[in-house]
């Protein structure tokens, strides 16, 4: 018999490992009937007008490759947006790269700013795929724990606690994932103050930051004072505008750091599909009709996952974002894998467990809302029924 093959892997691959959340997945497809309150892919359609424009892109010959950092027209409108939302005036031509979804703008980032033994301070519970790329970078990632308590915030009294001379980068995910919880100007304007003091750059990633409810007050830790100069901002079109397959996101700060990525963007793909720009300069440009009834629907099924969550008893941080909710299950004396596992094979209802998110996570749940409202609701009856027996 021939020597495995894996002896040709390299180490920062073989060190991965299968992930809680790949683990839940590979048990799920052995099931039938399952109501997926686990992954991240919205279930809502691309809005119509979205697709319209690509088609009349492609007819029109958006076959081909852009400039590197995207076509100007929808540089320009990204700039747009985030001046009217963010508060931030970016420069179109040097200050944002459109990329192959918001994926790539984070791996783009850490692979241009972090050299070896770099850390990079990430909050958790933490979407774990950052970890790969601070690792293909040779970089450190230093876990700082959040708590519920907090409701969920980064605070500098847990940062101070972490920080070290070789720390370089603050990660932040605002609204965040897994929580669904945001950080507002209070607890912003200290972390701020942290960064300036420590001469740390900040990674912001405000993927979800369309997503808001009860019209909630939005704050980028860019927009306060001395941040947009040691600020990344990432961001894209797969979460608001129900995106994911198209692969569009963008990241924006200052043409010092922006420009030197262009290289490694250009190694990674290249340039973001050209048709994929032509349906996101179509997204922004629209009066955001859709986006509002997406928020609205996202808010229902939150406001549906709360009350039953309530009804049986299970705490959790309100969510103020996204479409996630993190509610605490450590009362039923299981890890949160193995609750996961249970509820799976008990009430055929997946979620994923908190773990999948770090270590900070035990004890905890994400439930993710993306299924029809009427799933959702069977969702929690189903699990309302087996908790009860638990």
């Amino acid at each position: 018999m021939s020597k495995s093959l894996q002896r040709f892997l390299a180490e920062r691959v073989r060190l991965e490992g299968v992930s809680e959340r790949a683990k839940m997945m590979e048990i799920a497809a052995n099931y039938k009937d399952t109501v997926n309150l686990g992954r991240g892919d919205p279930d809502l359609e691309t809005p119509q007008y979205i697709i319209k424009a690509a088609q009349d892109a492609l007819v029109n010959g958006a076959t081909h490759y852009s400039p590197w950092a995207g076509i100007l027209p929808l540089r320009k409108a990204i700039a747009k947006y985030l001046a009217d939302f963010d508060k931030v005036a970016y420069d179109p031509a040097q200050e944002i790269m459109v990329t192959t979804g918001a994926q790539e703008a984070i791996v783009t980032t850490i692979l241009t700013l972090v050299n070896p033994g770099d850390e990079i301070l990430v909050p958790e519970p933490r979407y774990t795929p950052y970890d790969f790329s601070i690792a293909l970078a040779g970089g450190r990632l230093a876990p700082v724990p959040t708590f519920a308590e907090d409701n969920w915030s980064v605070t500098v009294r847990e940062l101070e606690k972490i920080v070290t001379p070789r720390s370089k980068i603050l990660l932040l995910i605002n609204p965040n994932n897994p929580t669904g919880t945001l950080m507002g100007i209070e607890e912003l304007t200290e972390i701020a103050d942290f960064a300036i003091k420590h001469d740390l750059i900040v990674i912001s990633d405000e993927l979800y930051s369309g997503l808001l409810f009860e019209r909630v007050p939005w704050t980028s830790i860019a927009a306060l004072p001395g941040m947009k100069e040691r600020t990344i901002v990432i961001n894209g079109f797969s979460k608001t505008y129900s995106m994911t397959g198209w692969r569009l996101g963008y990241l924006a700060g200052p043409a010092e750091l922006v420009q030197p990525m262009l290289e490694v963007h250009y190694s990674l793909t290249i340039c973001a599909p050209a048709v994929s720009q032509a349906a996101g300069l179509a997204a922004l440009n629209d009066n955001q009709g859709a986006v509002a009834e997406t928020v609205k629907i996202y808010e229902e099924r939150r406001n549906l996952a709360m009350q039953r969550l309530d009804e049986i008893g299970i705490p959790y941080v309100k969510p103020m974002g996204t479409f996630y909710i993190f509610p605490q299950i450590s009362k039923y004396g299981l890890s949160s894998f193995d609750f996961s596992v249970r509820l799976l094979d008990q009430a055929n209802v997946m979620v994923f467990p908190g773990t999948a998110f770090g270590p900070a996570g035990e004890g905890f749940v994400r439930i993710s809302l993306l299924r029809p409202y009427i799933e959702v609701e069977e969702g929690f009856n189903r699990m309302a029924r087996v908790l009860g027996k638990w």
